[in-house]
C-alpha cells in the first residue's frame, strides 16, 4: 500500500489519524485508490479514536457503502475532516462520521448513481431499477446525517449539488468548519449551494434575447384601416 496515500499516526492517547485520498475502488489499478480491503486492515490496526481526513472524487458506490459500514461500527469516536473535496460516493464516506468538519476551503458534493449498462430493452430497464435503489440507499445515508426529507435530498442529487462548508453545516451535512474561532461559530446565510442546472439557468438567463425570439407587438394601425383611409382621401 502506498504511504502517500494512507498513512496513520498513532499518538499517545491512542488516537489515530487516517488519511483517505484518491478514487474509491473494488482494486487498485494505479496504486493510488482507496479500496475497502485495504481500508479494513488500516482501520482495524489499532484502536481508539479515529480522525479521518478525506480529500477523494469519490468512485464505485459499493465499495463506498462497505467503508461507511465500517465506520458506523467503528467502537471509537469518529471524526471525518473534509480538507479538499467529499464528492459523489466519498460524500456518501463522509456522512458515518460522528462529528464532520469542513476546511473554510473545501467542497462537498451528491448526485445521482450512474452506470453503463449494454444489453436489450429488459437489462436497461433492470439497471434503470436498480440505479433507484441504489439512489435510496444513498439517501438513508443522508437522511441519517442531516435529518433532510427524502424528497429534498432526492432533488439536490437530482441536480447534482456543490457545497461549500458554510452551506454543508446549514444543511446538516457537516457539524462545523475547521480553523473557525469559537465566537465565529454561529449560524449564517452567506453559504452558497450550487448546482449544474442552477448555474446553467442563471447564464441562460443573463444572455440577450434573440431578436427572432421577441413577441410582436402591434402598436401601429392595422393595415386594414390604412386602406379605408386612403379610400377616403381619394
Amino acid at each position: 500500500m502506498s504511504k502517500k496515500f494512507w498513512n496513520w499516526v498513532k499518538n499517545e492517547d491512542t488516537s489515530r489519524t487516517l488519511y483517505l485520498e484518491g478514487a474509491i475502488a473494488e482494486e487498485t489499478w494505479y496504486g493510488d485508490e482507496v479500496t475497502p480491503k485495504q481500508f479494513k486492515s488500516e482501520l482495524m490496526n489499532g484502536s481508539g479514536d479515529i480522525t479521518i481526513w478525506i480529500n477523494s472524487p469519490g468512485g464505485d458506490v459499493f465499495c463506498a457503502s462497505q467503508i461507511y459500514n465500517m465506520l458506523m461500527e467503528y467502537k471509537g469516536k469518529v471524526t471525518v475532516k473534509i480538507d479538499g473535496i467529499a464528492a459523489s460516493a466519498a460524500s456518501v464516506i463522509a456522512m458515518a462520521g460522528s462529528e464532520v468538519l469542513m476546511s473554510p476551503v473545501s467542497m462537498l458534493m451528491i448526485h445521482n448513481p450512474s452506470v453503463a449498462i449494454f444489453g436489450e430493452a429488459a437489462d436497461l430497464q433492470s439497471g434503470i431499477d436498480m440505479l433507484s435503489e441504489v439512489k435510496e440507499s444513498i439517501i438513508n445515508a443522508y437522511e441519517l446525517k442531516t435529518g433532510m426529507s427524502r424528497s429534498k435530498l432526492s432533488k439536490l442529487m437530482d441536480v447534482e449539488s456543490w457545497f461549500n462548508a458554510k452551506k454543508a453545516v446549514e444543511l446538516g451535512f457537516a457539524d462545523g468548519m475547521l480553523f473557525q474561532r469559537e465566537s465565529e461559530q454561529q449560524p449564517s446565510d452567506d453559504g452558497v449551494i450550487f448546482s449544474k442546472m442552477a448555474i446553467v439557468n442563471s447564464f441562460l438567463n443573463k444572455l440577450p434575447k434573440a431578436k427572432q425570439t421577441q413577441p410582436v407587438v402591434e402598436t401601429g394601425t392595422p393595415h386594414e384601416q390604412l386602406l379605408k383611409r386612403l379610400e377616403l382621401l381619394k
